[in-house]
């Protein structure tokens, strides 16, 4: 099966090749196909894949997103600008970049903001110095690796030195707004200069009940000084697979903030690397993910502490119910130059029914002996003295569950900085537990 999956893919560049822009990025493309077919699918047997079996991927022989005119998507689209929020929009619909729906203007002097498409050829050595740069480009990530070989569409985001954009950029992604299922391969590309600041929301969303793959990839680039704050909303559809990749390299007193948000999609894989390389170099990763059903959300953690007084904080939290599964792995590597770093990681769990599952594994590799270093991860249910509390409070035991359950979740969501995106997140959680209008009563009392 395996073989013949990525023969389809084989096939779908070949067919394809003379309309993917950017001439100079062919024999890139025809080398990411050349690894891809040389290592396949991952498996099971391997050990980063132990717990998430993509077969249903693979057999799929999804075609690639076309631009066609598209329907049903207006509602979703508003609901995705985040009501209240002033940001620049770029709107990419079944994979493709909408003009008429995208906005943005007044941008600092000297900062990109354009579709890959239109970067490609424009912004041609920008963008070929991150597809070359093997230290930023997982090459051993396949889905990584397919993705740069349709490379189409996404974004070129470049911040001078010492700018500040002070509204959001706000990257909305609608899919399955198709008569054909279909893959999409989108890049970002984000580069930092010294002393830039920016933030950045990519926010997937997805049609009801429709099955398509979305194989994202984000790289970020900051220079000295430089800060990020990166938000991931992932609505997909409860039909569709999404698997994303997010590469990040940190220069000297740089700081990332990343906010992972997964609600949606059958199966779901989040790949997040981190390279800090310089000296004060800083990284938070919070996360939260919801399985219902027989969803399938997996999270994957990489940072690497390469130099000397170097942070990392990462906090995840995940609630099981119906058969869903989650998977998360947190690996934090100190290299042997990287004396007097403090990483901090934990995974807390949730557990709603006997038949949800969630396999942890927060790993440290300590190769530096001056080191302030802690994991750790915890799985269980609901408090039954907090049960017992609000049921003598007259609280009916579905209530009374959804009420905890959202304090749990809201650990996450209160860590998020932009309002908008709190209270949309918020209700997005209420909404997906019982008796949803009596919990936004009791909890904005």
């Amino acid at each position: 099966m395996s073989d013949t999956a990525v023969k389809h893919y084989i096939e779908e560049l070949h067919r394809l090749q003379e309309s993917l822009p950017g001439d100079k990025l062919s024999l890139i493309r025809e080398a990411a196909m050349g690894q891809f077919q040389a290592r396949g699918f991952p498996t099971t047997r391997q050990e980063n894949w132990k717990y998430t079996d993509v077969k249903p991927i693979a057999r799929s022989a999804f075609g690639i997103a076309e631009a066609k005119p598209a329907t049903g998507y207006e509602k979703q689209l508003e609901h995705a600008r985040l009501s209240g929020l002033d940001s620049h929009e770029l709107v990419f619909i079944n994979g493709r970049f909408s003009v008429e729906h995208s906005r943005s203007q007044d941008l600092p002097q000297g900062v990109v903001l354009e579709d890959m498409s239109s970067a490609v050829n424009n912004h041609s050595m920008l963008v070929d110095s991150v597809m070359s740069n093997t230290t930023l480009n997982d090459q051993s990530n396949p889905f990584n690796i397919l993705n740069t070989a349709f490379i189409h569409d996404g974004v070129l985001i470049h911040v001078p030195d010492d700018c500040s954009i002070d509204k959001p950029i706000n990257l909305i992604y609608l899919s399955g707004y198709s008569d054909n299922e279909f893959s999409a391969h989108p890049r970002n590309l984000i580069f930092l200069g010294s002393g830039a600041r920016l933030t950045v929301i990519e926010n997937y969303v997805g049609a009801k009940d429709r099955q398509y793959f979305i194989n994202t990839v984000t790289d970020a680039v900051l220079s000295s000084n430089a800060a990020l704050t990166h938000y991931k909303l992932q609505q997909e559809s409860v039909e569709s697979y999404h698997i994303g990749n997010f590469n990040i390299y940190q220069d000297r007193d740089s700081q990332v903030n990343s906010h992972s948000i997964s609600l949606g999609g059958a199966l779901v894989r989040n790949d997040i690397k981190v390279q800090l390389d310089a000296e004060g170099a800083g990284v938070l990763l919070n996360g939260l993910y919801m399985a219902n059903g027989k969803q399938h959300i997996d999270n994957h953690t990489l940072i690497n502490h390469l130099q000397q007084h170097t942070t990392s904080e990462e906090h995840y939290r995940g609630v099981l119910n119906d058969r869903g599964r989650g998977v998360f792995n947190g690996k934090v590597v100190v290299h042997k130059d990287a004396q007097k770093t403090d990483a901090a990681q934990s995974n807390a769990n949730l557990l709603l029914s006997d038949q949800a599952e969630i396999d942890t594994k927060p790993e440290l590799e300590i190769y530096a002996d001056d080191v302030k270093c802690s994991h750790g991860s915890t799985v269980g249910q609901l408090d039954k003295d907090m049960m017992f509390y609000l049921r003598s409070r007259a609280i009916d035991e579905a209530t009374a569950k959804s009420i905890l359950t959202y304090a749990f979740a809201e650990e996450v969501i209160k860590r998020i900085e932009i309002e908008q995106i709190r209270h949309y997140l918020e209700y997005q959680v209420i909404g997906r537990l019982p008796d949803a209008e009596l919990i936004k009563e009791f909890t904005h009392e």
